[in-house]
């Protein structure tokens, strides 16, 4: 258990299964993974440089090594690496109804929330607050809020995404513009 709080900065709690390692063989980055009641998701947000629908927030790549990027809805559906996917909003519902009350609160890392307002990480989720961004290239809430599509469309009013905020205990679901970037969370097939 010390082992996994001094590498990833968080205690590891009875729910907490981690069942490894994933290496993307596009670029060779390595993901930790997590198993969450059934489901099994990556541990940080998708860092993979699409060929296109793909940014770095602020268009500063120092940022991609906390954050990873953020994509365009059509990006996000197919970035994700074979045996993984991008999750249903479905899939999204399974995770924070497994989760409970306050899952924004238990799903949140540890640090690097802004005003302090952390989580407790309490399922290894460590969601980080990596911002988004518009289709005019303007970038907003890093720090402030952590949000990631789902694959689910939502006709004329966009695709459904995640957020989570500093100040939140919940995780909220929305819907957002195809053409704003959001962070990607790959689930296992």
């Amino acid at each position: 258990m010390n082992f996994f709080k001094n590498i990833f900065g968080h205690k590891q709690s009875s729910n907490l299964k981690v069942t490894g390692y994933f290496t993307d063989i596009r670029d060779g980055k390595t993901y930790q993974t997590i198993k969450i009641g059934t489901q099994t998701w990556m541990v940080e947000n998708l860092a993979y440089k699409a060929s296109s629908g793909c940014y770095a927030y602020d268009n500063n790549a120092t940022n991609v090594t906390k954050y990873g990027y953020l994509y365009d809805w059509e990006t996000a559906k197919k970035v994700c690496p074979s045996g993984w996917h991008l999750p249903s909003d479905a899939e999204w519902s399974t995770l924070t109804n497994y989760v409970g009350r306050d899952e924004g609160e238990k799903l949140k890392s540890t640090s690097g929330w802004d005003s302090s307002d952390n989580g407790t990480d309490a399922y290894g989720f460590t969601a980080l607050p990596g911002g988004f961004r518009l289709l005019n290239d303007t970038f907003l809430a890093i720090g402030h809020l952590g949000t990631w599509w789902s694959s689910t469309d939502g006709g004329a009013a966009g695709a459904y995404y995640r957020l989570v905020g500093y100040n939140y205990c919940d995780v909220v679901r929305s819907y957002g513009g195809m053409d704003d970037d959001y962070s990607v969370r790959c689930i296992k097939d």
